[in-house]
């Protein structure tokens, strides 16, 4: 069952993308395809984000590229995490867990506790 999509927040399009290629090597479209099959197409980064963000991961040192061929047989970029960038996932990782359970916290408070 699919969920209704949602905004994604500034900043999370890189821990998507890690969380996606360490699943596995994945070409540029691929890992948008992947992150709405993992979401069950709640979240869908544009295009224009995603580009951008391989850049930055790749020259950062948290992924890296190799050439290869496409399910449909055309040249693509295929991403890799890279040690540093597992390390990266880890942290947002953490970080995400401690920052929804505070959220949840706060909007599971009742009046009475307050």
């Amino acid at each position: 069952m699919t969920k209704p999509p949602v905004d994604i927040l500034h900043g999370t399009v890189d821990m998507l993308i890690l969380k996606a290629v360490s699943l596995g090597p994945l070409h540029g479209y691929g890992i948008l395809l992947r992150i709405q099959q993992i979401s069950n197409e709640a979240l869908q980064i544009p295009q224009g984000s995603l580009y951008p963000a391989l850049y930055r991961l790749e020259h950062g040192g948290f992924i890296e590229s190799e050439w290869g061929e496409s399910e449909n047989n055309r040249r693509s970029k295929f991403y890799t995490l890279t040690a540093a960038g597992r390390r990266k996932l880890n942290d947002v990782t953490a970080y995400w867990g401690r920052l929804t359970e505070a959220i949840g916290d706060v909007l599971n408070t009742r009046p009475s506790e307050v």
